[in-house]
């Protein structure tokens, strides 16, 4: 049952206010408005958790995770029933987003028992070097203190309450205080009372993490303008996400904030792939675009091609695959209205023609296509903004000068594509230093909607598709955003600690 309050620091706290959850189908839930004061009270919970949980063993940590993740598991129907009813999003891929949260769990515990993530470094005494000796220097990751963390609209729960920010900074040896995302408050409650369980069942100090559901904008404010909290993990909006980066920069002690905030995932589709199989790649684009309505960040919403018969086929065959496709239910009735805006936006830039247009409205999506030139786009910045939903643009290049040209013009991008086939490998090298330069993961003959969760991938990118190019938000190597090395010099072992002896 939903307990519809806050989790601050082991107790379900409610306060005057409520607000509702906006339900695809059935009966509104209720929930209590978080404020500034609960806040006040998680971070202080957080910073005192931090003295126990900060210098707790990785043995401990890891099993802390892994009960999260039974805990979780244990509550799976209860989590998808409220999940479907919330966001509209289909039963099988609520629960292929579980597994996803759960085995990046185990996954981050199994990470840290191994100890590679520790990046631990020893340079000996040099006591008989000249012309001056060497102290005993060694070098180990440590954890910064406690967390804040936002909750994503379009993963209720992979990049929400227990999802990769949380479990990152938990494996990492933070405490964490989560602001929930109003788009899915039930399934958010329900995965904080599993972490709670695992809090209690494993003996861990109960600030170790706090949920504060609902309230206004000063909320949110409040939570990364904390001065007990040292970073911030977020996944959302441009707007939104570089309002609150900005807040961070300006506290008088800044921190560092880990924002994914977006991409329109440009997939390059060279003249050989183009000319062999450009059908097949226009019905993979097409499924790849509207899974979800649309609603991943990784969604490839450009595809470039060059003037031709071939780009003539593409898109046609693009249109033909879209077409059959019907409304879809998004997740807020304001990403909804969003969309429709940025349809609209694109349907109105000069140069612009629309292939494929449908009806949609409420809080639905259908698929639109639009294609302008290579010309048209190198003109017309807003072309290159994130319009989140299953809106694809393709843009017609004269030639490979042209395709460079555009693909110089890109923002930093979350992905890129190629497709290619023996004959474009003249073409696809030329590019990838531009590519890689412009993406967080450069990928060939495939499309960029399914994130692995493992050690080699990196979801993130140059500005503005995160605000810190050097990390990334899944896989292993998203823990190491919330460490920093702190080297200890001659420090006697018994003093030392335990990871380094």
């Amino acid at each position: 049952m939903l307990k519809g309050t806050h989790l601050i620091a082991g107790e379900w706290v409610g306060t005057d206010q409520t607000f509702a959850n906006e339900p695809v189908s059935g009966d509104v839930d209720k929930f209590s408005v978080g404020t500034v004061e609960l806040v006040n009270r998680a971070c202080e919970a957080a910073e005192e958790a931090f003295w126990s949980y900060g210098y707790s063993t990785r043995a401990e940590r890891a099993a802390f995770l892994r009960a999260i993740a039974d805990e979780i598991d244990a509550r799976g129907d209860a989590i998808t029933a409220q999940g479907v009813k919330e966001t509209g999003l289909p039963e099988a891929r609520l629960v292929g987003e579980r597994g996803r949260t759960t085995g990046q769990l185990k996954l981050f515990a199994d990470h840290i028992e191994a100890g590679d993530y520790l990046d631990r470094r020893h340079d000996q005494a040099l006591p008989d070097r000249a012309p001056l000796p060497r102290p005993d220097i060694r070098l180990m990751q440590r954890p910064v203190g406690p967390v804040a963390v936002f909750g994503a609209s379009n993963f209720p729960l992979a990049f929400s309450t227990a999802g990769g920010d949380t479990a990152a900074a938990l494996a990492a040896g933070c405490p964490v205080v989560v602001k929930g995302h109003s788009a899915h408050p039930g399934v958010s409650d329900l995965v904080a009372q599993a972490i709670d369980a695992a809090i209690k069942s494993c003996g861990i100090h109960p600030g170790v993490f706090s949920q504060i559901q609902g309230g206004n904008r000063a909320v949110g404010q409040a939570v990364v303008q904390h001065p007990l909290i040292k970073a911030v993990g977020f996944t959302g909006s441009l707007g939104g996400g570089r309002a609150l980066f900005d807040l961070c920069a300006q506290r008088p002690e800044p921190i560092p904030f880990f924002g994914e905030l977006g991409s329109v995932n440009p997939m390059f589709i060279l003249d050989a792939a183009l000319a062999a199989r450009g059908g097949e790649i226009a019905a993979g684009w097409a499924g790849s675009l509207t899974m979800g309505a649309g609603q991943f960040c990784t969604n490839p919403g450009i595809a470039v091609v060059t003037k031709g018969p071939e780009a003539e086929a593409f898109t046609e065959a693009a249109r033909a695959a879209l077409e059959p496709i019907g409304a879809q239910v998004m997740l807020t009735g304001g990403i909804a209205s969003a969309y429709h805006q940025g349809r609209d936006r694109v349907a109105a830039t000069a140069g612009v023609q629309e292939v494929l247009t449908s009806t949609c409205d409420l809080r639905n999506a259908t698929p639109y296509l639009f294609a302008t030139s290579g010309k048209e786009w190198l003109a017309n910045e807003t072309l290159g903004e994130e319009v989140f939903g299953p809106l694809g643009l393709i843009v017609v290049v004269e030639d490979d000068a042209e395709r460079m040209a555009v693909a110089k013009s890109l923002h930093g991008q979350l992905t890129c594509t190629l497709h290619m086939d023996e004959g474009d490998t003249d073409a696809a090298r030329a590019l990838m230093p531009v590519l890689e330069r412009k993406a967080g993961r450069v990928l060939a003959n495939g499309f960029p909607t399914g994130v692995e969760v493992c050690d080699a991938m990196v979801h993130g990118g140059p500005y503005p598709a995160s605000t810190n190019f050097g990390a990334t938000s899944v896989g292993t190597m998203s823990i190491r955003r919330f460490l920093r090395p702190v080297s200890y010099q001659n420090i006697p072992g018994s003093v030392l600690p335990d990871d380094l002896v």
